[in-house]
C-alpha cells in the first residue's frame, strides 16, 4: 500500500461525501492499523495496571468520538505508551499492582479509583479545549519534552524486561534497571524464549521491510503474534503445569497469557465504572493533573507532528481536537478504558497505508470491536511476553541513542536540558521531572543575559503596516516562556487579518531553540493560507551550533583573518585563487619589503610586494592555507599568517550565506571587526 501523494488536486475531507469517496482507502488503512493497534492496546493496558481489554475500549471509543468531533483527519486516537508511566503510577498510588501476582480485589479497587481520576482529567481537557487553551502546548521547551519522552522509554523498557523474561518484579525504574542481571538469572526459560524471539522480530523486521518493501503490509506486531501464539501453544500455556530444566523447576500456565473474556460478547461483562470516592483523597489530584498535563501535551504534539507530514497539509484545530480527546477520555473512564491521546506511531502508519480522512480511525476501531466481541478466546492465547517485547521496542524508539545525537547537534545546552529532564523523571516522576527540565532551561536563559522580566513578558511592537504586509519588531528575548503572546499577535495580524508578516528579530538578544522551531512552523502555517511569514534580523545573531534551528544569541561571530605577502607579479593569481576557495572579498595593498632571502643575498634591498588580507570562516581559511602550502609555496616566495577575529555579520564573509543589501543591514556603517585572542 502506497502513501497518498500531495499532488492529488482535491483535498480529502472527513464528511459524508468523503466517507463515500474515499471508502476504499480509509477502510484498507483502518484494517492495517488495526493489525498494529490490537496487540499494542493489549500490551499498553497490561503495562498500565489495567485489565487488557481496557485498551481496546479506549481505541473503540476514541475512533468514534474523534471521527465525530475532531477535524484531525489522519490521527489515530487510542492508548499510548507515553501514558503507561502515569497510569501504573496511579494504580500503585491506590495500592494496586495490576496483573503482577494475579488480579485481586485490591487491584480492582485501585483500577476503579484510577478511572475516577481519568474522569476528572477528561473534564479538565474538555474545558481546556473549550476555552481555547490548546496553544498552551506551545509553552513547553522542546528539549525538555524530548527528555521526558526518552525517560518514559527507559521506564517502559525497565518495567517490561521482567515480563518478557517471565519474572515477577516491582519497584522504581532505577531499581528495576539495577536488577536486570538478577532477572536474567531467574528467568523462566519457556517464557524468555517467547519474549526474546519477539524482541528479535521487533528489531529485525524493520530491516527486512527496508530491503523488501513489499513486506511492509505485514507490520512487525502481527509477525510477533504469528510466531508467539504457536510458541505459547507448544508450551501448553493454557494449562497449569511445571517442567524441569537443569535441575530447576519452572511453572507455566494461563497467568502468562492475556486475560480476556471466555465467550462471545463477553466484553460487556468487563465494563467497569469509576469509584468517585477516590477523588476525596488529596493525592488523587496529583494524578489528575498528571493525566491532564502530560496527556494533553502528548496529544497536541502528536497532532501537530501528523499535520506536518499530512500529504495535503491540512491544519488541525487544536482546541477542537482537545475537546474531542477530553470527551473521548470521559467516555473511556466511565466504562473502564485507559486514557487516550492522538497516537503518533499508529497515525504515521495510517498515512503510510494510504488513509485519506478520519474515517480510517473509525474503521480501525470497528475492526477492534468486532475482534474483541467475537473472538476474545483467540486473543486469550497471546503470551504477555510477546506484548512486553513490543513495548520494549517502543521504549527503545523513545530513548533511541540517535535522540541524544540529534539534541547534541542542535546545541550543547539543549543536551544539558534533555539529560537533566531524563534523569529527573527517572529519579522523581513525570511532573517534577518536566518542571526541573523547564527550570534548567530558565537558568540557562538567565545566564545568557535574558532579563527575568522579558523571560515571561515579550516586548513586541507594530513597526509598519502597508495594508498587505505587517512588520513587527521584537526586543530583548524571544524564548519558549514568552512565545505564546508573540504567536497570538502574529496570528491576529497575519492569519486573522489576512496579511503577510515580517518579524524583525535584530534587536533581540536571544532566540532559543524552541522559538526557532516555532518560527519554522509559522512559515508553514502562513504558506498553507497563501500568505508569507518571514523572520528577519537573525543574520546578526550567532548560533550556538551548526543546526538550522539552534538557539541564536546576538553577538560577534568568530572568523579567521588570513594575511598573505608575496611578490607583486603574483597578485592577480592569488586574488583569483582566494576568491575561488571561498573568500567573499579581499583587500590588496602594494608595498615594499625584504624577506630572509633579500637580507642574505641582496644586502636587505627591499623589493615590490603585495599584501592581501582575507576574512573567512574557519573551514574556508583552512582550504586557502592548504592551497598556499601545496601549490604556491613550491613555486613562489610567499608567506602567510592567520589570526582569530570577531565579526558582527558572518554573512558578509561567507559565500554560502546570501549577502543582505546594505539598506537592510542594521548599523551597516559600524566597524565589523574586533580582534580576539589568537
Amino acid at each position: 500500500m502506497s502513501a497518498p501523494v500531495a499532488s492529488d488536486r482535491e483535498i480529502p475531507c472527513g464528511n459524508l461525501q468523503g466517507f463515500k469517496r474515499y471508502f476504499k482507502h480509509d477502510f484498507i488503512s483502518g484494517l492495517l492499523v488495526f493489525l498494529i493497534a490490537l496487540p499494542l492496546c493489549l500490551g499498553i493496558s497490561i503495562a498500565s495496571g489495567y485489565p487488557p481489554i481496557a485498551g481496546i475500549f479506549t481505541a473503540i471509543i476514541g475512533s468514534v468520538v474523534a471521527t465525530l468531533i475532531s477535524n484531525s483527519e489522519l490521527t489515530i486516537k487510542g492508548p499510548a505508551a507515553g501514558l503507561i508511566v502515569i497510569a501504573i503510577g496511579c494504580i500503585n498510588a491506590f495500592g494496586g499492582d495490576g496483573t503482577v501476582g494475579g488480579w485481586t480485589e485490591t487491584d480492582m479497587d485501585a483500577y476503579r479509583a484510577a478511572l475516577a481520576v481519568g474522569v476528572a482529567a477528561a473534564v479538565l481537557q474538555v474545558f481546556f479545549g473549550i476555552f481555547r487553551a490548546g496553544i498552551l502546548g506551545e509553552f513547553f521547551p522542546i528539549s525538555a519534552v524530548h527528555g521526558m519522552l526518552a525517560a518514559i522509554g527507559v521506564i517502559i523498557i525497565a518495567k517490561q524486561i521482567p515480563v518478557a523474561l517471565g519474572v515477577s518484579a516491582s519497584g522504581g525504574p532505577l531499581e528495576l534497571l539495577r536488577k536486570i542481571p538478577e532477572f536474567i538469572a531467574t528467568a523462566n526459560p519457556a517464557i524468555a524464549a517467547i519474549g526474546l524471539t519477539s524482541v528479535l522480530i521487533m528489531f529485525v523486521w524493520p530491516l527486512v521491510v527496508r530491503k523488501f518493501p513489499v513486506m511492509k503490509v505485514l507490520p512487525s506486531p502481527l509477525i510477533v503474534l504469528i510466531v508467539a501464539i504457536p510458541m505459547g501453544m507448544s508450551f501448553d500455556l493454557m494449562h497449569a503445569h511445571s517442567y524441569t530444566l537443569q535441575n530447576h523447576e519452572y511453572q507455566l500456565g494461563e497467568n502468562y497469557l492475556v486475560a480476556m473474556p471466555d465467550r462471545v460478547f463477553g466484553m460487556f461483562d468487563s465494563l467497569t465504572t469509576p469509584d468517585f470516592s477516590a477523588l476525596q483523597q488529596p493525592f488523587a489530584w496529583k494524578w489528575v493533573f498528571m493525566f491532564f498535563i502530560i496527556g494533553s501535551l502528548e496529544s497536541l504534539l502528536s497532532a501537530k507532528a501528523i499535520d506536518i507530514i499530512d500529504p495535503w497539509k491540512r491544519k488541525t484545530n487544536m482546541d477542537r481536537d482537545m475537546v474531542a480527546v477530553g470527551i473521548g477520555n470521559l467516555g473511556c473512564a466511565m466504562v473502564g478504558g485507559l486514557p487516550m491521546i492522538s497516537e503518533i506511531v499508529r497515525s504515521k502508519a495510517n498515512i503510510d497505508n494510504g488513509a485519506r480522512t478520519r474515517f480510517a480511525d473509525f474503521w480501525h476501531g470497528m475492526f477492534l470491536l468486532v475482534c474483541v466481541a467475537f473472538i476474545p478466546m483467540v486473543l486469550h492465547r497471546i503470551p504477555m511476553a510477546a506484548l512486553a517485547a513490543m513495548l520494549i521496542y517502543t521504549g527503545f524508539r523513545l530513548a533511541h541513542p540517535t535522540e541524544f545525537m540529534n539534541v547534541w547537534k542542535i546545541g550543547r545546552e539543549q543536551l544539558v536540558i534533555f539529560v537533566v529532564t531524563l534523569v529527573a523523571v527517572l529519579a522523581t516522576d513525570l511532573l517534577i521531572g518536566i518542571a526541573i527540565g523547564i527550570a534548567t532551561k530558565v537558568v540557562i536563559h538567565l545566564s545568557n543575559g535574558v532579563s527575568l522580566r522579558s523571560l515571561f513578558k515579550p516586548e513586541i511592537e507594530l513597526a509598519e503596516d502597508d495594508g498587505q504586509t505587517v512588520r513587527l519588531t521584537a526586543y530583548n528575548s524571544a524564548v519558549f516562556s514568552n512565545w505564546i503572546p508573540i504567536r497570538r499577535q502574529i496570528e491576529r495580524l497575519g492569519l486573522v487579518e489576512r496579511k503577510n508578516v515580517e518579524l524583525d528579530l535584530s534587536s533581540v538578544q536571544l532566540v532559543d531553540h524552541t522559538v526557532m522551531d516555532k518560527l519554522h512552523e509559522m512559515e508553514s502555517d502562513f504558506e498553507q493560507q497563501g500568505l508569507t511569514f518571514t523572520a528577519i534580523g537573525l543574520e546578526t545573531h550567532q548560533p550556538f551550533a551548526g543546526h538550522a534551528q539552534s538557539a541564536r544569541r546576538k553577538g560577534l561571530w568568530t572568523a579567521r583573518r588570513l594575511t598573505v605577502v608575496s611578490e607583486l607579479e603574483n597578485q592577480a593569481m592569488l586574488e583569483a585563487a582566494l576568491v575561488r576557495l571561498g573568500a567573499s572579498g579581499f583587500t590588496s595593498m602594494q608595498c615594499v619589503g625584504a624577506g630572509r632571502h633579500e637580507l642574505l643575498e641582496n644586502a636587505g634591498q627591499p623589493k615590490p610586494m603585495v599584501r592581501i588580507e582575507v576574512i573567512a570562516p574557519q573551514e574556508a581559511c583552512e582550504q586557502m592555507m592548504s592551497y598556499l602550502r601545496r601549490e604556491v609555496q613550491l613555486k613562489h616566495r610567499v608567506t602567510f599568517a592567520v589570526e582569530t577575529v570577531q565579526v558582527a555579520r558572518m554573512d558578509a564573509f561567507d559565500q554560502s550565506v546570501p549577502t543582505i543589501p546594505a539598506e537592510a543591514q542594521p548599523n551597516a556603517d559600524e566597524s565589523s571587526l574586533e580582534p580576539a585572542a589568537h
